[in-house]
């Protein structure tokens, strides 16, 4: 029975690995993520640890040695000796640590949602239904500058504790109440209860970037001569829609992931050893 319970843990780790694989080659493919930018995910089987790829492109992971294990509790590499890894690794440990329901974390500088975080009084908004997930109100943006202390580089990098515990206190208290925060003068981070739900976000923030942004520009340009804008230049869901668009995409992540997935595995970029078609192989 001891034996049964290891061969369908290994499984789980094996299936877990190789979605982590694939998310990073996904991202990469959807312009969610470029040399820069990465993805976490708890780990299956002990949540007091969680794995993302160390010191490399998305692009570029392939392997499960490709990937570092980490202490929930302080970010630190389980292997001492493991290879060099993110700074930024403590954007998900502290979301990991501050929120037991999120197994999945999403780090991103798409440029389509660079003007978001760089302009003032121009909220990110949820525009159409597949973006519900993002809310009405308008996302919030977290800032590290107040929080950089005399002699500090300020570089915008959340590579500390302090600074990614802070970041995380923007998402909510004892629950995750948003699924992105935007990152002033920086990028955006999501989070999700897998890693389906996450890339879903992390691709669809995106999206949902550049059709506000066209929107508003299509208002300012189909002014005429003495006319002034009204309002936003754009309709954003309405509280009530919001919600129910997140419920109803909630409900079907799984058919844009089979996919994304078949996407990545037919493209020469991509290399997945754990993947089913390099197993058929």
């Amino acid at each position: 029975m001891a034996t049964t319970t290891s061969s369908s843990d290994d499984q789980i780790l094996t299936n877990a690995l190789r979605d982590l694989i694939s998310a990073n080659h996904i991202l990469h493919h959807h312009g969610v993520v470029d040399a820069y930018g990465h993805v976490s995910i708890r780990h299956p089987l002990d949540p007091t640890m969680y794995i993302m790829c160390g010191y490399m492109a998305p692009a570029m992971v392939s392997s499960p040695t490709d990937l570092i294990h980490y202490h929930v509790s302080d970010s630190s590499p389980i292997d001492p000796h493991a290879p060099k890894g993110y700074s930024e690794r403590f954007i998900h440990g502290e979301l990991f640590k501050r929120f037991g329901s999120v197994n999945c974390v999403i780090h991103s500088h798409a440029e389509e949602v660079l003007p978001y975080v760089v302009s003032m009084g121009v909220p990110l908004k949820a525009v159409y239904h597949m973006s519900g997930f993002l809310g009405s109100k308008g996302v919030k943006v977290f800032d590290i500058a107040p929080l950089y202390r005399q002699g500090e580089q300020q570089d915008m990098l959340v590579n500390n504790s302090r600074f990614g515990a802070a970041l995380a206190e923007k998402f909510g208290a004892e629950q995750p109440e948003e699924t992105v925060v935007l990152m002033r003068r920086h990028g955006f981070t999501v989070v999700g209860r897998d890693i389906v739900t996450a890339v879903y976000r992390g691709i669809y923030t995106r999206i949902n970037a550049e059709a506000q942004t066209k929107a508003m520009s299509i208002a300012r340009s189909g002014m005429g001569d003495g006319e002034e804008a009204q309002g936003e230049g754009f309709q954003a869901l309405t509280p009530e829609q919001a919600v129910g668009c997140s419920a109803m995409n909630e409900a079907f992540h799984d058919k844009p992931w089979r996919l994304w997935v078949r996407e990545v595995e037919r493209l020469p970029l991509y290399e997945n050893q754990l993947s089913e078609s390099s197993n058929r192989a």
